[in-house]
């Protein structure tokens, strides 16, 4: 393997992105590489993948479900957040005696 030639595929393909961050579908490999896992990886990553024959640029319909999905994910991450998040008030001495009171009288 000629490794200049490798590394200028590898820097011209970089350099051919027109964004930092790139969705990619991965390809089948000798290795055991599963096809069809979709991720977001930098651009010199993904160049790197793609000259390696790891991986090919996602489709626009691809991408775009992959950034719903991961909308979804993390709006659901922030909800179980917010939900987790231990909430409590400081009543002052009278306010406790009121809110005593007022449960005594539906107790009776």
């Amino acid at each position: 393997m000629d490794l200049k030639a490798y590394y200028r595929r590898i820097r011209e393909l970089e350099t051919s992105f027109e964004d930092e961050f790139l969705i990619i579908k991965s390809l089948a490999t000798e290795a055991g590489g599963l096809a069809g896992q979709v991720t977001e990886v930098s651009s010199l990553t993904a160049a790197r993948m793609i000259v390696d024959g790891r991986a090919e640029v996602a489709s626009e319909p691809e991408a775009a479900a992959f950034r719903t999905q991961r909308e979804e994910a993390r709006k659901k991450e922030s909800e179980k957040r917010q939900a987790s998040q231990i909430q409590f008030t400081v009543l002052s001495e009278d306010d406790l005696r009121a809110l005593q009171r007022s449960t005594r009288s539906r107790k009776e």
